[in-house]
């Protein structure tokens, strides 16, 4: 295996034709299999040989053609598992995009053809809405009730204190059971309000693409 530097690549490339055209002299009853020329870098050396070896592999490099010294194509350097990882896990989030584009297009489509205006929009989020203000005041009035029975409870723990009498084990019990129902009401409470605001702009976006898409102005100079 002969293995050249980078300025020596341009004479063997001249030289080719000419020794392709004495080896196919001498054996003329025998077709020339064609030859490559792989070149590859080690390092910041550009490497060139008519074989490759085994380290290089898995290295990118261009291939030419001894006979004309033409470069016949390439091959991009072997991925490591984490690179591959990377690429499929790309691939996937690219399909997991295509297919939500197309979802898209596809409502967009379904929502010009199926409501004739924007008060028959509004009418799909409807019960999503009485739904969530439902929760948000079921919840409002869970907090007010466990915090007035809390306060109560505390109220009369302060007194027994007060009057140099201990707390009793049940008082307490029921104080921090109460306390733990009023943060998780409150946790709960808070997620309904969120998800309520949430809605609005989900509605409030909506509406603003139906418009777009049926050419309306959202001007409301017109």
């Amino acid at each position: 295996m002969s293995r050249i530097a980078t300025f020596t690549i341009i004479g063997l490339l001249l030289a080719a034709p000419v020794l392709t055209a004495q080896a196919q002299s001498k054996h003329s009853n025998t077709p020339a299999k064609p030859k490559k020329l792989f070149c590859w870098n080690e390092g910041k050396e550009r490497i060139c040989s008519d074989a490759l070896p085994q380290d290089a592999v898995n290295s990118a490099r261009e291939e030419f053609s001894v006979n004309s010294g033409l470069r016949k194509g390439g091959v991009d350097r072997t991925l490591t598992e984490q690179e591959r990882a990377d690429a499929a896990v790309a691939a996937a989030q690219h399909q997991l995009d295509q297919a939500a584009e197309d979802t898209r297009q596809r409502t967009e489509q379904a929502m010009l053809s199926t409501y004739q205006d924007e008060a028959d929009l509004r009418r799909v989020f409807v019960e999503r809405t009485g739904i969530l203000d439902n929760n948000v005041q079921t919840a409002n009035y869970n907090v007010a009730s466990l915090r007035s029975a809390l306060v109560t409870l505390l109220g009369s723990a302060g007194d027994r204190e007060l009057a140099g009498e201990p707390v009793a084990p049940k008082q307490a019990e029921d104080i921090r059971l109460r306390h733990a129902e009023l943060v998780a009401q409150k946790r709960m409470q808070d997620s309904y309000v969120e998800q309520r605001k949430a809605l609005d702009v989900e509605i409030e976006e909506t509406l603003q693409r139906y418009r777009l898409l049926k050419g309306v102005s959202t001007d409301p100079r017109g």
